[in-house]
């Protein structure tokens, strides 16, 4: 069976849209952020693709809200035996109680939490963001002067926050980028296409046909680096 992958946005939407040998158009609203994808018989193109989304926008608006609702992995409460994923691995946390400053240490296959006694849960929690934003913070300069020489471009500002439906966002206007926070929960290759990606929309707003073959160009696995991606389990999301 012939396929063929395009990349559309609509109405602000992400779409990924494979074209087969089938008779029907099939849309699905996948978790665990809600990426859309459409299979499309090859008899289609994409203006009539993209008709058939907003069609069915509010059904897909639906479905997104679901997923956003949907209970998550149950919040943490940040005690000894619970798993944590870290760069794509996962870990089991392992909580040290002492005096002094408040810290995470990777020990093998733990994460050791050294807390003062008697530090709450919300608070562990809190520290636990931190850290996860300092991991991120310690690998975003050195992809970002990497691919920043190779497209000869200049980041002027990037930010790490929570995001509830992207792992990243760009202002192509001042270029400022955003990281969702949770990248550092992926493994490295997913953090690197998110950079690409996002520096990709300085020389292309949508995610058409130009941005993808700028895409192909310059980071020829970036489907699989976004399934991989799309696929990793978030461990645990208490969105503010």
């Amino acid at each position: 069976m012939s396929t063929a992958n395009v990349y559309l946005t609509v109405r602000g939407i992400d779409i990924d849209v494979i074209y087969k040998d089938i008779k029907n158009l099939h849309i699905g609203v996948y978790p665990p952020l809600g990426r859309v994808r459409v299979a499309a018989p090859n008899r289609l193109d994409d203006d009539q693709v993209r008709l058939a989304v907003i069609q069915r926008l509010p059904w897909i608006k639906r479905q997104r809200d679901k997923l956003r609702a949907a209970e998550r992995q149950s919040e943490r409460e940040m005690v000894t035996g619970e798993s944590h994923y870290v760069w794509g691995i996962r870990r089991r946390l392992k909580v040290v109680e002492r005096p002094g400053r408040a810290h995470f240490e990777i020990d093998g296959e733990r994460l050791v939490h050294y807390v003062p006694p008697g530090t709450a849960a919300e608070k562990r929690r809190d520290l636990l963001d931190k850290w996860y934003r300092d991991q991120l913070r310690e690998e975003v300069p050195e992809l970002i002067a990497k691919w920043e020489q190779t497209l000869d471009v200049v980041v002027p500002k990037w930010t790490i926050r929570r995001m509830k439906t992207k792992w990243g966002s760009c202002n192509r206007e001042t270029r400022h980028i955003w990281f969702n926070v949770e990248l550092a929960k992926k493994h490295p290759n997913c953090l690197e296409y998110i950079v690409v990606h996002e520096l990709t929309h300085y020389f292309e707003r949508t995610h058409g046909e130009r941005f993808t073959k700028f895409m192909d160009q310059y980071l020829p696995d970036w489907r699989s680096r976004r399934e991989q991606l799309n696929a990793a389990p978030l461990n645990t999301e208490a969105w503010s």
